[in-house]
């Protein structure tokens, strides 16, 4: 019978098998002289391989303890650490979980850091592990270039391709905020499995996409090829004849066994990648030992045969090959490096394991909001230049105008008061946006700065990431509320995490603009009329703006910015397509909402509500289309109840000010929450939760009804109206 735990049995053969010379043959045809690789990169490569395997061994030991809680192991992927060994800190390098070889050999380029220890701390999950305190077991470091990486599999592709891309734009703008050098390339490591999710196949796509326009991304994907994918098999040759003959994909295979092949190549795709400045598809082509991770039972799914084939295929063994067949070592020095290893992980982790944990919600919660920075916030454009970039529309802006003409006018100002902000999504550049938002942006500050992305929101919200991670304040555009949902996981599960999973030690700060909401005319349907933002709700550190009249949209992203450059926030910047070009309230050409362009020093804070009206009697609260809706059915309201009624445009549906707004209607005998969302998950409800209790006075949720926005006019059934409103809140009066 086979045994379950090969952890042992593969700790065991490596000695053995060691000591009689039963050792693998070499799959690589070519052979290189000794003389083309110094035989110090080859012992430090394979003592990292060492103490990768070690710390996959203490790993499964100290599971069977209680004390370690993370077994996905590295053991078979060793042959990374030669991407370690040969390409500089100064690379940012998006990993995998199988990156332990690569860790530690990177970390030799940092003196006095502590690989051994770090991630020892990691795996028990101490507060004193330096990258996530505790929160997760991650490879990461800042002091390598190494941001952590726990979310879903492949989900970090988009946003390495957009930290790529950033280099060359740093460059070219001659932004002095870039993290990194301008000669610096990326590496991005992923399994075989990895590379069907659709996420890893925008992120290649992206970067091949640009290659192919004339624009440079110097990025080495890197996928390592165990041919498994937790349980199913990958298609023998199905990523080579995939990748091989990709356009704008340099294609370089090698086997990740062997270290002297691995040298040879992993030269040629940085020396390639860095001239060319060119995405690279590195294929790796190696075995997985020890199954996924510590509960998986790989002989469930394969055979004694499989198993046994692929441990004797062990990296470490062709490793140790290589080194006595070029009299580098004896087998007794590798079998003595293998121990004295072993005792030294071994004493690292009992040290480690006795290290405090996270003990208390404030703890776990303290990284959740990044880390301020020690930016000073520059001075907004001079009256010559806004006059140059403007040109006759500076003498427009005392003028009353639309929510997305005074947007427009804001992001001039913006992008000239921000030398690192770029503003990118589908059609924002010629077209200048579907709603002319960004019209003539790129005409003023040139397609460096403003342009067009393919139409994939999942590399449109992985390129701000990658930007903001390299010192920019991105500005990016969905084109339709209803097209965030194909990636967000790209905010939930990369963007949001970031700061929390690296203790603050890297954040990912950006603007994401999304005309969205109901009402829109002309242009109506489902997919152009979304009314759901549940999926930014529970999302925690994340911004939610959503602005109701052109004024109130300027001063807001203003602030957002504002707090994207000096806190590193993330912001959902909501824009209410039915109120971009809304002029009026009650008849037409009345002009009651429309606005003349803010003073450039005018925002309105986080938590800041506007108030509208007096008195007890009702207070409605409401933000967006619901608000106008609500000033709308306002007077009618007054005008049957004989009294004046307050309304409130909360602005801000995140970061709301509970005591401020309950001390504001404390006094009120009724309220009613006029929410344009669906009734069932709408920021409404939270609303209603978090004031019922504080408040005397009744209230009533009044929101959209559980439906898909229909096309034209027949939408309006399942929506708030000024009718209903009116209707709603006449019958909570009289209740």
């Amino acid at each position: 019978m086979i045994s379950i735990d090969r952890s042992k049995i593969i700790d065991k053969n490596f000695i053995e098998f060691l000591s009689s010379e039963k050792l693998p043959k070499s799959k690589t045809d070519k052979l290189y002289i000794s003389a083309d690789i110094p035989k110090d990169e080859l012992i430090s490569i394979f003592e990292s391989q060492v103490l990768s395997r070690q710390i996959d061994l203490n790993a499964r030991k100290y599971k069977e303890k209680g004390i370690c809680h993370y077994t996905i192991s590295s053991s078979g992927h060793e042959g990374n650490a030669v991407f370690g060994n040969i390409f500089p800190l100064s690379d940012m390098a998006f990993l995998h979980y199988r990156s332990g070889a690569f860790f530690f050999e990177r970390s030799k380029q940092f003196p006095g850091f502590t690989p051994i220890f770090d991630t020892a701390l990691s795996l028990v999950a101490s507060k004193d592990d330096p990258i996530s305190s505790g929160r997760h077991k991650v490879f990461g470091s800042k002091e390598l270039n190494i941001p952590p990486q726990t979310s879903t599999i492949a989900s970090h592709l988009p946003k390495a391709v957009g930290f790529a891309f950033s280099i060359e734009r740093g460059r070219d703008l001659k932004l002095k905020e870039n993290i990194v050098k301008n000669d610096s390339v990326v590496l991005c490591s992923f399994g075989d499995a990895g590379i069907n999710h659709a996420t890893a196949l925008s992120g290649i796509n992206t970067a091949s996409y640009i290659s192919y326009m004339g624009g440079n991304v110097p990025i080495v994907f890197i996928c390592e090829d165990n041919e498994l994918g937790i349980s199913v098999p990958t298609p023998d040759f199905w990523i080579e004849h995939n990748y091989k003959n990709k356009k704008n994909l340099k294609y370089i295979q090698s086997d990740g066994r062997n270290l002297l092949d691995m040298i040879v190549k992993v030269k040629e795709a940085e020396a390639y990648c860095r001239k060319n400045r060119s995405p690279v598809f590195f294929h790796m082509k190696t075995v997985r030992l020890m199954g996924h991770a510590g509960s998986d039972i790989e002989t469930v799914y394969r055979s004694k045969n499989e198993i046994e084939k692929s441990e004797f295929d062990d990296p470490l063994l062709h490793s140790a090959r290589i080194l006595i067949e070029k009299k580098l070592v004896s087998k007794d020095d590798i079998l003595k490096l293998y121990e004295v290893s072993r005792k030294k992980v071994d004493c690292v982790f009992e040290s480690a394991s006795i290290r405090p944990k996270l003990k208390s919600k404030k703890e776990i919660m303290s990284s959740i909001l990044p880390k301020k920075n020690n930016r000073t916030l520059p001075n907004p454009p001079s009256d010559q230049i806004r006059k140059t970039l403007l040109d006759k529309d500076f003498d427009r802006l005392e003028l009353k105008h639309s929510m997305s003409r005074l947007l427009n006018y804001c992001l001039v100002d913006i992008l000239a008061q921000y030398p690192n902000t770029v503003i990118f999504g589908e059609d924002v550049s010629r077209k200048g946006g579907v709603y002319g938002v960004t019209a003539n942006l790129v005409k003023k500050f040139g397609y460096k700065r403003v342009f067009d992305s393919p139409l994939d929101e999942t590399s449109i919200i992985g390129f701000g990431i990658g930007f903001g991670m390299n010192g920019y304040v991105p500005i990016i555009e969905i084109q339709f509320l209803a097209y965030f949902h194909n990636a967000e996981d790209q905010l939930r599960g990369e963007a949001s995490t970031l700061s929390f999973f690296s203790n603050r030690k890297f954040s990912n700060p950006m603007i994401i603009r999304v005309p969205g909401l109901a009402y829109q005319k002309g242009f109506g349907g489902h997919f152009h009329n979304d009314n759901s933002l549940s999926i930014f709700k529970d999302i925690p550190g994340i911004i939610v703006a959503v602005p109701s009249n052109g004024e109130d949209a300027v001063k807001m992203m203003r602030t957002a910015v504002k707090e994207a450059f000096l806190n590193q926030r993330i912001i959902i910047f909501i824009e209410p397509i039915a109120l971009y070009n809304q002029k009026d309230l009650y008849k037409k050409k009345d002009s009651l909402w429309i606005n003349s362009y803010p003073n450039i020093n005018e925002n309105i804070n986080l938590s800041e509500f506007g108030l509208f009206g007096s008195g007890n009697e009702l207070t409605i609260i409401s933000y967006g289309n619901g608000f106008y809706l609500s000033m709308k059915a306002k007077r009618k309201i007054e005008q049957k109840i004989h009294k004046k009624i307050k309304i409130i445009d909360l602005r801000w549906l995140t970061d709301i000010n509970y005591s401020n707004l309950i001390k504001e209607i404390e006094q009120s005998k009724k309220i009613l929450i006029v929410d344009e969302c669906r009734k069932s998950g709408c920021f409404g409800e939270s609303i209603f939760n978090n004031i019922s209790s504080s408040i005397n006075g009744i209230i009533k949720l009044h929101a959209a009804e559980d439906s898909f926005i229909t096309i034209g006019e027949s939408s309006n059934y399942t929506l708030p109206s000024e009718k209903s409103i009116s209707e709603e809140a006449l019958a909570l009066i009289n209740a």
